[in-house]
C-alpha cells in the first residue's frame, strides 16, 4: 500500500461529500486527498516519510477559497495611507495632514463616501490639508478618485474627456476639473506620473499578503484582474518558491475590444504555473451606484444610472458569445438591476451547452431577475462585507441614491440561494477585508442595508467551498474532501456551521493547506 506524504488525525471532518459528510482523518499525498475516514481507515496511509499533524478537536473543512478579490492589482490600490477607518471631512483632513509622502506624493485608499457628508466631491475640500503635494485619492470602491489640484496639472488633466468605456473627468459649470475621477479609464489618466513600487518590493509585498490570507483560512481566490506585469511577478514567486494560495486569473475585456483582442483573451486561457492558472474573462457591464455608475432600470436620485459601462450593450453580449463558443466562461461585474438583467439575457441567448457563467456583486436585484439564475446557470458572485458601508436606516449614500424601495433589496444573499442558484461568496480585497471568517460571519448576519435573512451556516460554509468551485468549474476536482480531489484544507477552532456567527468570525485557525502543503499552522 503506498503511504501518504501527510496524514491529518483527530479531526471534525466536514467533507461536503454527499458520499460521506462526516469524518476523523484524511490522508495526502502528491497534492490530492489519497483516502478520508476513520483514524483505523487512514492508520496504514502512515509510513517512515509521513508527517502526522494532529488537530485536536479542529473542524476539517474543504480549503476555503475567496471568489472575488484582487490581490495582484490590489497592491497598488492599497498603497499609501489607510483611510479606511475616516468618517467625516474632518477626519479626513486630519489623515492627509500626517500622511506619508511617496516621492512626495500623498498616496491614500479606502475613503468611504459618506465621509463627504453628501457633498460634492471636489478638490478644494482637502487642499488646506495637502498644501503644495499632489495627492491622489481612491475611493472604497475602487471605480473613483479624488485627486488634488497640483496632481491634475501633473497629469495634464484640465478638462473633459471622452473614453471608450464609460468614465469621466467630472468638471464644474465653467468645464473646470473637480479633482473627481470617476471609472478606471478616468482614473487611468494619472498612472504614469504616480510613484512607482520597485518590482523585488511588489513581489514581497504579494507573497506577504498571499500568505496573511492562508492566515484566515483561504486557500485559494479566484482573481478578478490579470493587469500589468501579473504573469511575469507570479512566475518569479514561484521560480524562487512556492504560492501560498492557489489563484485562478481572469483578465479583463474592455469596450472596444476586436477580434484580435478577443483572440488574446483566448489565448491567455493556456497560460498557467504550478499554484496559478489564467480561467475565464472579467467584463464591467457598469460601475458603483457611488459613483452614479451602476447602470440602473430607473435613474438614481440624481438622475444618473441610466447608462452601461459599454457604450453598446450589444457590443458586450457579442463579446461574450465570441468567448463562449471559444469555450471561455465569463465573469461580469453588474451592481444595478439594469445591469445584471441584461447579462442574464445575453446567457439566455447562449443556449445551455458550454461553459458556465457568473454575475460578480449583484447589490441590488428585484424578484422578477432571481429566479432566471438556477435555470441559466449562472452563478451568483457575491461579497456580503460590502454592506458594512451602508447603513440599516437608508442614510448613507448607497442607499441615499437609490432610495428605499430598491435599497430595500440590498445584498440578497439568501433569497439567491432560496431560488436556487449557485452562490460563491469572496471579500473582493481591497475593496473590504480579506479574512474569509468575516465574509462567512457577514454572510449569516447581515449588515447595514442588506436584505432578508441571512445564509444558514452551511449556506455560507459552500459559499467558500463547494460553490466556490462551481463558480469555477472546478466540482470535480475541488470544493470537498474526497479521495482524488485537491488537498487544499481549512482546519478552524469551532464549527464554522454549528457556532455562532460572532464566534466564527473570531474563531483561531489551527491549519490552511494549500495543494497538499501547510501553508499555515498555529
Amino acid at each position: 500500500m503506498p503511504t501518504a506524504d501527510t496524514v491529518l488525525t483527530g479531526a471534525k471532518v466536514r467533507t461536503l461529500d454527499p458520499a460521506a459528510p462526516h469524518a476523523t482523518a484524511v490522508a495526502v499525498k502528491n497534492g490530492l486527498i489519497a483516502a478520508v475516514g476513520d483514524e483505523a481507515e487512514i492508520r496504514d496511509w502512515r509510513g517512515p516519510g509521513t508527517e502526522t499533524v494532529e488537530l485536536a478537536g479542529a473542524v476539517l473543512t474543504p480549503g476555503w477559497t475567496d471568489a472575488h478579490s484582487h490581490p495582484v492589482w490590489g497592491l497598488e490600490l492599497a498603497t499609501g495611507t489607510d483611510l479606511s477607518g475616516v468618517g467625516d471631512l474632518e477626519a479626513l483632513r486630519a489623515a492627509l495632514r500626517t500622511a506619508d509622502r511617496i516621492d512626495g506624493w500623498i498616496l491614500a485608499y479606502g475613503l468611504d463616501h459618506n465621509a463627504f457628508g453628501g457633498r460634492p466631491l471636489h478638490h478644494s475640500l482637502i487642499a488646506e490639508a495637502v498644501g503644495e503635494a499632489p495627492a491622489y485619492i481612491r475611493l472604497y470602491d475602487g471605480h473613483s478618485a479624488l485627486i488634488s489640484e497640483r496632481a491634475l496639472r501633473l497629469a495634464g488633466i484640465d478638462g473633459p474627456r471622452a473614453f471608450d468605456q464609460r468614465a469621466s473627468v467630472v468638471c464644474d459649470g465653467t468645464g473646470r476639473p473637480t479633482g473627481h475621477l470617476v471609472e478606471h479609464a478616468a482614473m487611468d489618466l494619472v498612472s504614469a506620473v504616480l510613484p512607482q513600487t520597485p518590482y523585488a518590493e511588489r513581489a514581497a509585498r504579494l507573497t506577504e499578503l498571499l500568505s496573511a490570507m492562508a492566515a484566515t483560512g483561504l486557500t485559494s481566490a479566484h482573481v478578478m484582474d490579470l493587469g500589468g506585469d501579473a504573469l511575469r511577478l507570479l512566475s518569479a514567486i514561484e521560480a524562487a518558491g512556492e504560492l501560498p494560495l492557489r489563484l485562478r486569473l481572469s483578465p479583463w475585456c474592455m469596450p472596444g475590444a476586436g477580434p484580435d483582442e478577443l483572440a488574446h483573451l483566448v489565448e491567455l486561457q493556456r497560460e498557467h504555473g504550478r499554484n496559478w492558472r489564467v480561467g475565464g474573462v472579467k467584463f464591467f457591464m457598469d460601475g458603483t451606484v457611488e459613483g452614479g455608475t451602476a447602470w440602473l432600470e430607473r435613474p438614481d436620485c440624481h438622475g444618473q444610472g441610466t447608462e452601461a459601462f459599454w457604450p453598446d450593450p450589444e457590443a458586450y453580449s457579442a463579446a461574450v458569445r465570441a468567448l463562449h463558443s471559444a469555450g471561455v466562461a465569463t465573469a461580469t461585474h453588474a451592481i444595478g438591476d439594469a445591469a445584471v438583467r441584461h447579462v442574464l439575457d445575453t446567457v439566455e441567448s447562449l443556449g445551455h451547452d458550454g461553459p458556465r457563467h457568473r454575475i460578480e456583486h449583484i447589490e441590488t436585484v428585484p424578484d422578477g431577475q432571481l429566479g432566471r439564475f438556477a435555470p441559466l446557470g449562472v452563478v451568483a458572485s457575491m461579497q456580503p462585507p460590502h454592506a458594512e458601508y451602508t447603513r440599516a436606516d437608508h442614510t448613507d449614500e448607497w442607499s441615499r441614491r437609490l432610495g428605499d424601495e430598491r435599497a430595500a433589496r440590498a445584498w440578497r444573499c439568501r433569497a439567491v440561494r432560496d431560488a436556487g442558484a449557485v452562490l460563491a461568496l469572496g471579500s473582493d480585497w481591497p475593496i473590504a477585508g480579506f479574512d474569509a471568517r468575516r465574509v462567512l460571519a457577514t454572510a449569516r448576519t447581515p449588515r447595514g442595508a442588506s436584505a432578508g435573512p441571512g445564509l444558514t451556516g452551511l449556506m455560507a460554509l459552500e459559499g467558500l467551498t463547494s460553490h466556490a468551485a462551481l463558480a469555477a468549474g472546478e466540482e470535480r476536482i475541488a470544493g470537498r474532501i474526497a479521495p482524488g480531489f485537491r488537498a487544499d484544507l481549512t482546519a478552524l477552532g469551532t464549527d464554522p456551521v454549528a457556532a455562532p456567527a460572532d464566534e466564527v468570525v473570531h474563531a483561531p485557525v489551527r491549519l490552511t493547506m494549500t495543494a497538499g502543503r501547510v501553508v499555515f499552522r498555529a
